[in-house]
């Protein structure tokens, strides 16, 4: 039969081919159907015979035709054919598909709708038909459906969307979605087919998900680019989200099953990821759709848009050149953004009770580079690139004249430094986990450490120092580099050369070459003719000689660079032996001797830098301290009559006419009698471990420090006897810049005191607690004073090298705690007698506490100190505490007013530089020991000395109960007589207990107790001192603001201030009324007020930032929805407190613009944040326009009372108080110009000048105030057609700014009109008026001028 039929057809016989076909039963078509299709020969041949005896006019034809079709599709379907068979099929049954009628395409198209939704669609090839039917039936003009006739058009929608409403089997899944690309869709169909199948990622194995997306990302070439990329984030956000869920509570998994493996979940991720970057080089609309996507998303959680695969995906793009700038652009806005946002949201409690924390977006950042292992590739650059931009971009910048701005490492506080710090982060997580981009970014980080060399690079120093102590033993691998860095040196700055070889310094004990090449190097720049070049030699010298120990060598814990665990192996298996360094040592130590026949700076350096290295290298003691005494000797007076003893002209040179310091002699004594102290302590040591087995040793060692302490004992008597005469030093010397002989002079000024100072140190330390030595340090002393007391005589008649900047003390920090401890704690009975004459001394005494003063504002401020110890933190943070315990005990034991009542001295009371330094101290310890606050409380217990209990220290409490003692000082100090009120340590008191009250926990009771102990103070104490009302008030607001809005405050502080100053019209009497005795007549302008607008300003911020993401969340709900009223009830909080906050605001605008503020920077500032308010209340105005615009919000009865309180309580006082403004300037104005005339025309124009500047000046808000009334009212009227609620009702017509009459003077110059007309004869006067009546035809020009423009301001106003 079958050989009968395509005879039929090739003979083109149609009458007897139809014939035929009628004798055939459908399964019998079926059964020769699929008989030659598994045989696979002349299949086409036979459905293309039967297609032609089957003609679509004849109703039997269309039957069959329907018949063959269904069978195909089966077959197909079945999976028994070849592939190519079933090719062939599907394309013969898609050329014929344009022949069928729309009934018959409309069943074959039901037809699949049933079998996708009974899931009976198993291989997908079938479905390759399915785009062709519906194309024709597109096509079709007239289909029934339903009862009724549709469009083939709209019949195609209505299937497309029955099939994306019903239930798909996830096999069939991606064969559908790829089946879609070849369907017409229109975007709305597109969108439900896109919608579907972004719902079945969540049923779909994870391993289908690659080619799901693909062909995703194929389908949306025709559209929904922003649909998919929304969908694909937000579904591996929630399965990021839920693999971190599940890593918390492990218990809970251990019952449930287990989501996904995370490394399965990774490469998945990366696959996708590949695929979208893909897709985008193709397409760069996709890319664009996607940072615009990310970009709207950014306002609102952040969370979600910076996952870690957003920030992957984003990476990878920035692989693509035309979208790199615009990504690393968005990744440092939003990066920062989410900083600043945090920090805004920490400082203030009323924005964290209304917006949930958010994840940081350094964490995600973080997480990216972890999860970069699992064979993300395709990022690892990317990531080394974000990495250098954060740093590049937010570090350190220089300060003026290429100063560079110091930067605390310890607490990075500002976003910019968050984010440099992220940046190095980034960069070192990455350095560990990816090896091979290891040495790229150790190549970067040494470019910019050699090329930067005018701007800061302590950053990238930071960074090099950690990844040597992370991995140095693969560091040697790039051993080259390191070495190509060091021939940079000479070149570079010399707190670059230093931080440099610190951070390398553990390489130089495992790589030989590297030291040897860094010896070469040093030994050039040793004989280099730049000064800096010569000092970078000694900071590298020193620096290895500190780490190349000797054999024999003392330990000294405290000052041995603490190593990691990688370095301390490293250190096992050096091949270093001590007698190869002890050449080393010996080696360097004969070339730093150069340094002492060159320039001060030089030598400074050495001697600063040798008592580290005896320190660490005992065994050199002996070389460094007979070098030292050879120095020593070239200065030295061997002559016992010689006064004075030392050679001050041998240390300054003259070149080119000019007077230079050769040799800082100071620094020379302090760093002998800092090794000889250390040597002796050393010696002692020795002799306890060895006993006596080397006498002859011990002999030529102790002859040795004999001489040194006889020389040092020889200056001291000699230096006690000498007068300043004796150093050309007399009250008649010249101390004048001016001159060379003033200069000489200024030098040995200088060089003189220091030499008082250390030869003070030594004879303190090592008396032994002598009443004979410390005799010597009083006259030492004396001797000290009274030079230092002639320069501040002599600075005030010419500026002094001392003068201009207090001369930095010689004492070390060291020393000076154990000073401080010994006047004002050693209460031993043995050496009382002899501390006594210390003590009796009040200028020692007060030169004492000024030096621990100075000694901790330099820790301050540079993070170390000059001398022994300066830069070792340990050392350093011990000495702060006891200079801590011994102020807090001196300042709480001995009152400031038993002090005051001797006799009145020069300067600053002991007790005032007590509390400066606490004040400094407790600023230093927050910002530089962050870390060891518990340490510290502990150590500067006054009870306690010990530090059993550290660990189990309450910082909240400590911190409360030191608070406690500086609170009873300041109740004393405003209890008493005004005349006894001492300003100054008022102030300081409020500034420790502002400082420490940063320790207290916000949520704590000793915080509560503290902001009402604060209002209260602020309550009941009338005091009249600005700058004391300023710092308590400003304490006041920085708690308040932690534990609640400060709105009250501000509310409460407006009414005293109107009440103070009275009101803009003077006929009101203003109620009095005071709830802060502090507001006074003198404090409330411009002290107050500035405060409170300076807190108004802050509230404003805040509000504005509350209504910029409300905005952000209504933008991401479209259609009413149950989601989104979930989402308006989420919403409605946060309206409430805003609305509450402008309410309260308002309130307070309205005190402040009735009140008489003096003319000045309060006017300028109050009209700004006026219009600051406008702006904000027509911000939240737009909200409510952009919420019914969507349909996804409706107002709120507090806002229609806010708009009404707006309306009477804030607009119309605005225009008064602007008419005030006006007023006072013009008064300003005239009395400039009327000011003394008797004087010469030049000030008197000068005068003038600068009151127009000033009127101009003060006036330039009211324009922008004026527009933002106008935009707000104009808004306003948008939202009433929006909302169908009449919010203008509230508000009053504006004034006129053209034309403005003032009604009480109007009402004055009538009256004084009649009172004329009284006066005048009746007669005369209405002959005068009639005849200009008769005349002219007007009334009296005053007369008629106020009526006519009375008329005019009714005109205006309707």
């Amino acid at each position: 039969m079958d050989q009968k039929i395509l005879y039929l057809a090739s003979a083109e016989d149609a009458e007897g081919l139809q014939q035929c076909l009628q004798h055939m039963k459908e399964q019998e078509i079926g059964a020769l159907i699929t008989g030659h299709a598994l045989k696979g020969k002349e299949i086409g041949m036979l459905v293309r015979a039967i297609f032609k005896g089957s003609p679509c006019s004849k109703n039997e034809g269309v039957c069959r035709r329907l018949f063959v079709y269904k069978h195909c599709i089966q077959l197909v379907e079945s999976g028994d054919l070849q592939s190519d068979i079933s090719t062939d099929v599907i394309g013969l049954l898609m050329l014929e598909a344009h022949q069928l009628p729309g009934a018959t395409l409309a069943e074959l198209a039901s037809l699949y709708v049933d079998a996708i939704k009974g899931g009976s669609i198993i291989n997908g090839k079938s479905l390759d038909l399915f785009p062709t039917i519906l194309t024709v039936l597109a096509s079709q003009e007239s289909l029934s459906y339903g009862g009724g006739q549709l469009c083939g058009e709209e019949y195609k929608k209505q299937l497309i969307n029955t099939l994306c409403s019903s239930r798909w089997d996830p096999k069939c899944v991606i064969h559908l979605t790829s089946m879609f690309r070849d369907v017409p869709v229109s975007t709305e169909e597109l969108q439900f087919v896109m919608i579907k199948v972004l719902k079945m990622f969540s049923k779909l194995d994870l391993q289908e998900l690659p080619p799901l997306v693909y062909q995703l990302l194929l389908l949306s070439a025709k559209g929904c680019k922003k649909t998919l990329l929304e969908g694909i984030v937000t579904f591996f956000h929630q399965q990021d989200q839920l693999q971190k869920e599940e890593q918390m509570g492990t218990e809970s998994t251990e019952l449930e099953a287990a989501t996904v493996p995370k490394d399965q979940l990774r490469h998945i991720e990366g696959t996708i990821i590949l695929h979208i970057v893909f897709a985008i080089k193709l397409d760069h609309d996709l890319g664009r759709e996607l940072l615009k996507y990310l970009k709207a998303g950014q306002q609102g959680d952040t969370s979600r848009v910076l996952c870690s695969f957003n920030i992957a995906l984003l990476l990878s793009v920035a692989r693509i050149h035309r979208f790199e700038d615009q990504v690393f652009d968005f990744l440092k806005t939003a990066t920062i953004k989410s900083f600043k946002d945090r920090l805004f949201q920490q400082n203030s409690k009323f924005l964290q009770d209304l917006i949930p924390g958010q994840c940081s977006v350094s964490e995600m950042i973080l997480e990216t580079v972890s999860n970069s292992v699992f064979g993300w590739d395709h990022v690892t650059q990317s990531l080394v690139q974000l990495g250098f931009i954060f740093m590049d971009s937010f570090g350190p910048k220089g300060g003026p004249f290429g100063k560079v701005m110091e930067i605390n490492p310890v607490a990075a506080k500002t976003p910019a430094q968050q984010a440099s710090r992220l940046g190095a982060k980034i960069l070192l997580e990455t350095f560990k986990v990816h090896e091979p981009i290891r040495s790229e970014i150790l190549e970067q980080v040494l470019n910019r450490v050699v090329t930067k060399t005018t701007s800061p690079i302590s950053q990238y120093i930071d960074l090099l120092s950690d990844i040597v102590t992370s991995a140095p033993l693969i560091l040697l691998d790039s051993s080259s580099k390191v070495i190509e860095a060091f021939d940079h040196l000479s070149y570079l700055p010399l707190s670059t050369v230093q931080g440099l070889l610190k951070a390398v310094q553990p390489l130089l004990k495992i790589s030989m070459s590297m030291k040897d090449s860094l010896i070469l190097v040093l030994r050039k720049a040793m004989f280099s003719s730049q000064l800096d070049s010569r000092k970078s030699a000694v900071a590298g010298f020193l620096l290895l000689l500190k780490n190349f120990k000797l054999l024999g060598s003392l330990a000294f814990s405290q000052c041995t660079q603490t190593l990691t665990a990688s370095q301390v192996q490293v250190d096992v298996h050096t091949c270093y032996n001590a007698s190869a360094n002890e050449a080393l040592c010996l080696e360097i130590l004969g070339s730093l001797r150069r340094c002492l026949s060159q320039q001060a700076d030089v030598r400074l350096m050495l001697y600063e830098g040798l008592f580290d290295v005896l320190r660490r290298n005992s065994q050199l003691a002996n070389t460094i301290l007979r070098t030292l005494l050879s120095q020593l000797n070239r200065y030295y007076e061997l002559e016992e009559d010689l006064l004075p003893p030392l050679k001050l002209e041998s240390c300054i040179t003259t070149q080119g006419g000019q007077i230079y310091l050769q040799e800082p002699l100071g620094h020379l004594l302090s760093c002998i009698q800092n090794c000889l102290a250390w040597y002796k302590q050393s010696l002692l040591q020795c002799q306890r471990v060895n006993g006596d087995d080397d006498d002859e040793e011990e002999d030529n060692e102790d002859s040795f420090q004999h001489d040194l302490e006889a020389q040092l004992d020889s200056i001291t008597r000699r230096m006690i006897k000498s007068e300043l005469e004796d150093f050309e030093l007399d009250k008649s010397a010249d101390f004048s810049l001016t001159s060379n002989v003033g200069i000489k002079n200024n030098i040995y000024a200088v060089l003189v005191m220091g030499v008082f100072e250390v030869l003070m140190e030594y004879n303190f330390i090592t008396s032994n607690y002598s009443a004979n030595r410390f005799e010597d340090v009083i006259s030492l002393f004396n001797c000290y004073y009274k030079l230092s007391e002639l320069l501040k005589e002599k600075s005030g008649k010419g500026k002094s090298l001392s003068s201009s900047k207090t001369t930095r003390s010689l004492l070390t920090f060291g020393f000076v705690s154990r000073l401080l401890t010994a006047l004002f704690r050693d209460n031993a009975q043995s050496h009382k007698e002899s501390l006594s004459i210390l003590r009796s001394n009040n200028e020692f005494m007060r030169y004492a506490a000024s030096m621990a003063l100075q000694k901790v504002q330099q820790l301050e401020e540079t993070g170390q100190a000059d001398g022994p110890d300066g830069q070792n933190t340990e050392r350093t943070f011990k000495y702060l505490c006891d200079i801590t315990r011994v102020l807090l005990w001196r300042y709480t034991s001995i009152p400031s007013a038993v002090e005051e009542s001797g006799k009145k001295e020069k300067g600053r009371t002991i007790s005032l530089l007590c509390l400066e330094g606490l004040l400094r101290i407790f600023n230093t310890v927050q910002h530089r020991y962050q870390n060891k606050i518990q340490q510290f409380f502990s150590a500067v217990d006054v009870m306690s000395d010990g530090e059993e209990e550290q660990e189990d220290i309450n910082i909240t409490e400590k911190a409360a109960f030191h608070i406690r003692q500086f609170q009873r000082s300041l109740v004393t100090q405003l209890s008493g007589d005004e005349e006894d009120f001492n300003s100054k340590e008022a102030q300081l008191l409020v500034s420790i207990l502002s400082t420490l009250s940063r320790l207290l926990e916000p949520t704590s009771e000793q915080f509560a107790q503290m902001l009402m102990w604060t209002i209260k103070i602020c309550k009941e104490n009338n005091i009249e001192d600005v700058q004391f009302c300023k710092g308590l008030m400003s304490m006041m607001f920085s708690l308040h603001v932690l534990r609640k809005s400060p709105v009250s405050l501000l509310q409460e502080l407006s009414r005293d201030v109107h009440s103070r100053l009275g009101d803009i019209d003077q006929d009101i009497e203003i109620d009095e009324q005071s709830h802060f005795a502090m507001v006074n007549s003198k404090t409330a302008a411009p002290t107050v007020v500035q405060l409170i607008l300076s807190q108004v300003e802050k509230v404003l911020e805040e509000v504005d930032w509350l209504i910029t993401k409300l905005k952000a969340q209504l933008s991401s709900e479209k259609a009413p929805t149950d989601e989104n009223s979930q989402g308006s009830t989420v919403r409605e909080p946060v309206e409430k407190a805003i609305i509450l906050q402008l309410g309260t605001l308002l309130t307070a605008f309205h005190e402040l613009i009735q009140t008489s503020i003096p003319s000045g920077g309060c006017v300028d500032i109050l009209l700004k944040e006026l219009g600051k308010m406008y702006n904000i209340l027509t911000s939240l105005v737009k909200y409510y326009i952009q919420g019914y615009t969507t349909n996804v919000a409706h107002l709120p009865a507090r806002f229609e009372k806010l708009v009404k309180l707006s309306g009477s309580h804030l607009t119309p006082q605005c225009y008064a108080f602007i008419t005030y403004v006006q007023n006072i300037q013009n008064e300003t104005m005239s009395f400039g110009g009327g000011a003394e005339k008797k004087k010469d025309k030049k000030k008197e124009m000068a005068a003038v000048s600068a009151a127009t500047a000033r009127v101009l000046r003060e006036t330039k808000p009211i324009p922008n105030l004026i527009f933002a009334i106008e935009q707000y009212e104009k808004f306003l009227i948008h939202l009433t057609k929006k909302s169908k609620v009449n919010l203008m009702q509230y508000m009053k017509l504006s004034t006129s700014r053209d034309f403005r009459i003032n009604a009480a003077t109007l009402d004055a110059a009538l009256q004084e009109q009649e009172e004329g007309d009284i006066l005048h004869d009746e007669n005369e006067n209405d002959d005068q008026v009639s005849n200009k009546v008769n005349s002219t035809g007007l009334l009296p020009t005053s007369i008629h001028g106020f009526q006519w423009q009375t008329q005019l301001l009714f005109l205006i106003h309707r």
